[in-house]
Parts: structure tokens; C-alpha cells; sequence
């Protein structure tokens, strides 16, 4: 989408933003006992998938960090030290994983606030390998907060997704399968007027775009959506981006 232009963080900053209030939000209304319930996620319970969001949140603060300096801010933390600062703060009470939130989304926030313009293309790394502009990290974080509100399971679905963050995702998804090899070959999101054209043949899907983003990012099985054929199953969420980025 034309607003979400790479030259454009300021207003990328603003949506990320939004997106941390409301699930910093969800996270202060549990109690102790919702804290500790199931989430959309198997295995997980929302503990969990609110300790993973404040770690990651810390991830893409190094990130912004390192962007602005130049310099790695202290020691990176691994997959393994992830799984067990997950395995470890997932038990907590509701208003200890609430605040430890906060934190992690302030000290998120603020760091990409004070992320100079000359340094939003300057290249970072995800955990996986792949390399992306700094600005990038705002869309993931976005990705992150919108996709995990969901899996709360607290009355937030893919239908309370902003327009402009599924057009956005859609964009950035689509492309990111094809180049993949993923069987799709035309998309229409209904709703937003808007249609990829992926391969010259294969299945077709239409639907919502809250709804086509919800089956491409596992969060749905694809109930509702108009297919020309057997809809194949989507890989694992998140995909990394198009091809271009190391």
C-alpha cells in the first residue's frame, strides 16, 4: 500500500503503535486464571503467547538499536535463550506478564523512535538468517502484535484487523509465497477491491481480505473463502519476505 512506503516509517511508527496499546490492553484485563487458560495456539496458554510477544518485542529492540548505532547494544539472544525465557515466564501472574509487557513494548516503541532517518536502510538480520532494511522491523512487530492478538483468544479476530494492515500483509504474503513456489494462482480480496495474479494456473481463492489473511497465516482453515479448487495448505507462518532480502 502506498502509505506504508519504506521511505514512510514515521507513519509505520503510528500503526505500530496503535497495534501495541490494544494488545497491551487485552493483556491488563486478564486475571490470574484467564492468564493461565488455553490460547488460540496448541500447547500454548495466553501466558504464553503474551511472554513471547514481550521477547520478541526485546529482539526488535536490539534490532532498532543496532540500526541506529552501528554497534551490536549487549548480546543477542538466541533461539535457545527465547524457548527458555518462553518456558520460564509463561507461568506468571497476570499482572506480572502485563508489566513485563509494557516494558518490552515501551522500550520496543522507544527505541524506533530514536532510529535516525539516514539509518532506516541500513540492513539487520532476523534470528533466521535473512537480512531486511530496519524500517522492515516495524512491519514485523506490526505482523507480530496483530497475528498474536488474535491467538489471545480474548474477542479480538482476524475480522478486527485494520484495512490497511491486511492490505499491507496480503502485499507482503502473496508475493512472498509465489516467488516460493506456493500452488496459487489468482487471490481476490473482495472487500478491498483488490486481486493478485500469482501463476498462470492452479487454485484460485476469494474471500474477505481478513479472511484470506487469516487461512495464509494458519489462523483459520479456510471455511467461507470461494475456491476454484482444493485450496493447498498454506507453510508455516510468518513467511520471510520476497526474494531480494538475504
Amino acid at each position: 500500500m502506498a502509505e506504508d512506503r519504506p521511505e514512510n516509517p514515521p507513519e509505520l511508527l503510528v500503526r505500530l503503535e496503535h497495534a501495541a496499546a490494544r494488545f497491551a490492553a487485552a493483556a491488563d484485563a486478564l486475571t490470574d486464571r484467564q492468564a493461565r487458560e488455553t490460547s488460540g495456539l496448541p500447547g500454548w496458554t495466553r501466558g504464553h503467547v503474551i511472554t513471547h510477544v514481550a521477547r520478541s518485542a526485546d529482539v526488535y529492540r536490539w534490532l532498532l538499536r543496532l540500526a541506529t548505532t552501528g554497534v551490536e547494544p549487549g548480546p543477542r539472544a538466541d533461539g535457545t535463550a527465547l524457548a527458555r525465557a518462553l518456558r520460564e515466564g509463561a507461568g506468571r501472574d497476570a499482572t506480572e506478564l502485563a508489566a513485563d509487557l509494557r516494558r518490552s513494548l515501551d522500550g520496543m516503541l522507544e527505541a524506533a523512535a530514536a532510529v535516525p532517518a539516514d539509518r532506516w536502510a541500513t540492513l539487520v538480520s532476523a534470528l533466521a538468517g535473512w537480512r531486511h532494511p530496519a524500517w522492515f522491523t516495524l512491519q514485523r512487530a506490526r505482523r507480530e502484535l496483530e497475528t498474536h492478538h488474535v491467538d489471545l483468544a480474548v474477542g479480538y479476530g482476524s475480522a478486527d484487523w485494520p484495512e490497511a494492515y491486511v492490505a499491507w500483509a496480503l502485499d507482503a504474503t502473496l508475493p512472498a509465497l509465489a516467488a516460493r513456489g506456493f500452488p496459487l494462482a489468482r487471490v481476490s480480496a473482495v472487500d478491498l477491491g483488490r486481486t493478485w495474479r500469482l501463476a498462470s494456473d492452479g487454485p484460485s481463492a476469494s474471500g474477505s481480505g481478513h479472511a484470506l489473511l487469516a487461512w495464509l497465516a494458519g489462523r483459520a482453515d479456510g471455511t467461507g473463502l470461494v475456491e476454484e479448487h482444493l485450496l493447498p495448505s498454506p507453510p508455516p507462518w510468518p513467511q520471510p519476505p520476497v526474494p531480494g532480502w538475504d
